[in-house]
């Protein structure tokens, strides 16, 4: 009894100094992405290289359009690209999953799955929350004709 009474309690002191030691790394990684956007003294400035209105001309009805947005960490602290989220499910969206330092560039990805869409024109957006002074929302935007 007194062994796995011993036991027992090597094990509870074991997972104590574990739970210890992951407090104290995580108090000491870099600010996460979330606390990017509500910390306000992290804010930096973003420049978009390509205009945030893109016109994506006439696509035939079934084809997948990818399309790209580049832009630059104007500013002079890590720019942090929280989340980007389509208006829609015809569109997707990849954003850059580290932060960008000042000076670097980067690029938000999309598709648009014309499949499901009516003939005619279109008009979508991605919306993007970043760390970025002025406003942390932005919105990119682009245009397409679905044809037969």
């Amino acid at each position: 009894m007194k062994k796995v009474f011993a036991i027992l309690f090597a094990a509870a002191a074991l997972a104590a100094c574990n739970q210890n030691d992951a407090n104290t790394t995580a108090a000491t990684e870099p600010m996460s992405e979330v606390n990017a956007i509500a910390d306000t003294a992290s804010y930096t400035a973003i420049q978009w290289i390509d205009s945030t209105y893109q016109d994506l001309g006439k696509v035939k009805k079934g084809q997948v359009v990818e399309i790209s947005w580049r832009f630059k960490n104007a500013g002079d602290k890590p720019l942090v690209i929280q989340s980007v989220r389509p208006g829609c499910g015809c569109t997707v969206a990849e954003k850059p999953e580290a932060p960008l330092a000042p000076g670097e560039e980067g690029v938000i990805k999309g598709k648009f799955d014309s499949n499901s869409q009516s003939e005619g024109e279109h008009r979508k957006a991605i919306s993007v929350d970043a760390n970025t002074t002025g406003t942390p929302y932005h919105q990119l935007n682009f245009r397409v004709e679905v044809v037969k």
